[in-house]
């Protein structure tokens, strides 16, 4: 994956880019796939597979949302939803993304949220729908939740790795440089404000039924995957998100806690390559 950085929403963007240049004429019909991560976290999260899925010839985008990761951090602004979908939506046409082949979002907890609500306000920006373990219908924070948040605001080896240990479905799954790693991110300048305002605003407003209804009623081909030992945002939420997105379909991942493609990276990997490609292709095939 190579680095960029992008203007858009009046920010610096950092992004991770797989794949051949979307801007060679050969390749403009290509499927285009843009992951967005969670809260405190980056596009880095994402580990080896938008590279693995750039191979089979998908154009792959992992970005920093604003706030995060190496993205611009202002503290003069507040890390809304609605701001996060502005800035990713004037992101895709800067990165070639949108206008030249279909666009398949692939959205982690907040960036579930993100990903849901661009599908149910621009149904014309993406072709299908992937969401995993994602936020956007909670009623205030779990306690899982409000534990994250007070690491984050004072950050330790200790507090963070206590809350890091439960995401997971087994603790020794958690090296140091991840502990460290977060540590390091949520200490920049900015990046306080940026995580307990996109908190807030996440975790006390609902995307709402009719919007996730919508979704289905436009037809966007969704796939829903949930760690079975998610503590973080309950199993019972996926079926909130099954029964408000018809045609929707489920899959568990067993012995997966919030972030199952972290934890079971090869069976997230080709659940993914089954639902961008292979059924994309059946589904030509049958048309």
């Amino acid at each position: 994956m190579k680095q960029a950085f992008a203007k858009a929403g009046g920010l610096n963007i950092r992004y991770l880019e797989g794949g051949s240049d979307p801007a060679d004429s050969s390749r403009k019909k290509r499927h285009h796939v843009l992951f967005i991560h969670g809260l405190g976290s980056s596009a880095d999260r994402w580990l080896d597979i938008p590279d693995a899925l750039a191979l089979l010839d998908l154009h792959t985008v992992a970005l920093d949302l604003p706030g995060f990761g190496m993205s611009d951090k202002p503290e003069d602004i507040d890390y809304t939803i609605d701001r996060f979908v502005e800035v990713v939506a004037d992101f895709m046409g800067k990165a070639g993304m949108g206008e030249e082949g279909p666009v398949s979002f692939v959205g982690h907890s907040l960036g579930g949220y993100v990903a849901a609500q661009l599908a149910a306000r621009h149904r014309n920006l993406i072709d299908r729908l992937v969401l995993i373990d994602t936020s956007g219908m909670l009623h205030g924070p779990t306690p899982l939740l409000q534990q994250y948040l007070e690491a984050a605001m004072n950050p330790s080896k200790e507090s963070v790795r206590a809350v890091f240990e439960q995401l997971v479905a087994d603790p020794i799954r958690i090296p140091d440089i991840l502990v460290n790693g977060f540590i390091y991110r949520i200490n920049q300048p900015g990046a306080k404000h940026a995580f307990k305002s996109a908190f807030d605003n996440s975790v006390y407003n609902q995307i709402g039924v009719d919007a996730l209804k919508q979704i289905g009623d436009s037809k966007v081909p969704t796939l829903i995957i949930w760690g079975m030992q998610d503590r973080l945002i309950p199993l019972e939420y996926s079926r909130v998100f099954q029964e408000s997105i018809s045609g929707s379909s489920v899959v568990i991942v067993e012995d997966a806690g919030h972030a199952p493609f972290a934890e079971k990276p090869a069976i997230v990997c080709e659940l993914l390559h089954r639902f961008l490609i292979i059924d994309t292709q059946e589904k030509k095939a049958i048309t």
